[in-house]
């Protein structure tokens, strides 16, 4: 039902600070309060970071911040006209150590090995596209560790979400595990392969339908 799913994302807005929902909101958000206390470290001691949302409008509210304070950043949506000047940019200037994404434009295709943190500013239903946006600081040549913080406000939908995320790893992982463990001539391996391939059509269709969730 479109009107529940407006509703839920409203709740995530929410979660992110209250100005998604209420542009005339003068209060403080906690989450927004804390990302950027720890900003203000990692970029003290001259680390990069991509920064990941779902929502564009609070990557704008972000940069907002971000301006003010006088940090150098660059910025990639699916509204991005120049995508590569953007990445270059991050890539070659020392002094441009914020690189705002958001999740479904920077999931995919992007090799951003000079970031050591990242910074995912809000949970999404599928944690599969939470580690494609992880991995663009873990490509190959990346020679530091990489340090990922998860952004979780505390008695809202974000904490449902999260139970959500590990009830299917767990799931996941339950399937692989039972089928690793059926020997090659057990006359059930037609049946556990069935079942995983079951598995993976509907944790496809799964995707297919989070995904598919409007990013305001």
């Amino acid at each position: 039902d479109f009107m529940v799913l407006k509703a839920l994302i409203r709740l995530r807005q929410i979660s992110n600070h209250p100005r998604l929902v209420e542009p005339e909101y003068a209060g403080e958000s906690g989450k927004f309060r804390e990302v950027f206390r720890m900003l203000g470290e990692v970029i003290g001691a001259g680390h990069k970071v991509l920064v990941f949302s779902s929502f564009v409008k609070y990557l704008n509210l972000v940069a907002g911040e971000v301006e003010q304070r006088g940090w150098n950043y660059t910025m990639l949506t699916g509204t991005t006209a120049d995508r590569e000047r953007e990445i270059r940019r991050f890539a070659s200037d020392a002094a441009c150590q914020l690189f705002l994404i958001s999740l479904k434009a920077g999931g995919v295709g992007l090799n951003l090995t000079e970031a050591d943190y990242v910074f995912i500013l809000d949970p999404w239903w599928n944690l599969a596209a939470e580690n494609q946006a992880v991995s663009r600081a873990h490509r190959m040549g990346q020679k530091q560790a990489v340090f990922v913080y998860r952004f979780i406000t505390a008695g809202t939908l974000e904490e449902k979400i999260l139970a959500i995320q590990e009830r299917k790893q767990r799931l996941a992982d339950a399937v692989v595990g039972v089928s690793a463990t059926v020997p090659l001539n057990s006359p059930f391996l037609p049946m556990c392969s069935t079942v995983r391939a079951l598995f993976r059509a509907a944790f496809r269709s799964w995707v297919t339908m989070t995904m598919a969730m409007p990013s305001f």
